[in-house]
């Protein structure tokens, strides 16, 4: 009944949960599966979720690029850039998508988490993640420059000091170590990983998605924009948000005393 060959989706209640389903080889991402990434997305938007979360089957979440198929690719086309053209757009594709999707993503983090896998995480808007993860950019230990939005999520997360060190040793940062150095929100024991996942995705899915919406906008362009134009940015969102059903059933609450009941609408 999978629709796809390398993602489980399933949807329960107004949450998306899409799981990356390669486990014999960690989660890599394979060309194949940075395209079933993008569909799982789409089918997400599709059916009205009101959250995603991103998770990994087995014992990673995600081991980084598929460098086994990257050489078959190279071999194949008779150049490894060749790997690192379209393929790599696909993946760049699916890094957009989680960016600019006005709903948010929970990345919950089991095991190892390298490369483009840390920046899938880095890309959804909070990260939990289960006691044993760690986290590298792993790129330099292969002669490479990192890829999937790493240079930009991380050092906006850690700052350019530690995000530095990371790239430049690609050693890897414990989930203890990551929490307090503000790379993600929670560290959670790995028997309550997806659950606690899915609790949170599930308390934002019942929250006003056109206010949700707009955060997401404004964190995106924040770290770019200077005052008065993230300050236009805020009064453009907030008339958006104002618009919706949603601001006048949170009113409504306030005045009435009782929990407003969002509908994202």
């Amino acid at each position: 009944k999978n629709m796809f060959e390398t993602v489980r989706y399933e949807k329960k209640e107004n949450v998306a949960i899409i799981t990356m389903n390669r486990p014999d080889s960690l989660n890599a991402l394979s060309f194949a599966l940075s395209k079933d990434l993008a569909g799982a997305i789409n089918k997400a938007i599709e059916d009205e979720a009101r959250a995603v979360v991103l998770t990994g089957e087995g014992r990673a979440f995600c081991a980084g690029g598929d460098l086994r198929e990257m050489l078959e690719y190279g071999q194949k086309e008779g150049s490894v850039e060749a790997f690192l053209n379209e393929p790599l757009k696909a993946l760049h594709d699916v890094i957009l998508l989680i960016r600019e999707t006005p709903i948010p993503f929970v990345a919950a983090v089991n095991g190892v988490c390298a490369g483009a896998g840390t920046n899938f995480a880095l890309a959804c808007d909070l990260v939990f993640a289960d006691e044993n993860a760690s986290f590298n950019e792993g790129f330099v230990k292969i002669g490479l420059s990192p890829d999937c939005g790493g240079s930009f999520f991380l050092p906006r997360a850690v700052g350019e000091k530690v995000a530095a060190e990371m790239f430049m040793t690609g050693d890897a940062v414990k989930a203890e170590r990551a929490y307090q150095i503000g790379m993600i929100n929670r560290v959670v024991s790995a028997d309550d990983l997806q659950t606690e996942a899915l609790k949170m995705a599930t308390r934002l899915s019942n929250s006003p998605t056109v206010s949700i919406g707009g955060i997401k906008k404004m964190i995106n362009a924040t770290f770019s924009n200077d005052l008065r134009t993230q300050l236009d940015l805020e009064h453009k969102c907030q008339i958006e948000s104002g618009k919706s059903s949603d601001f006048k059933e949170g009113v409504q609450a306030f005045f009435e005393k009782r929990l407003p009941e969002f509908k994202g609408k």
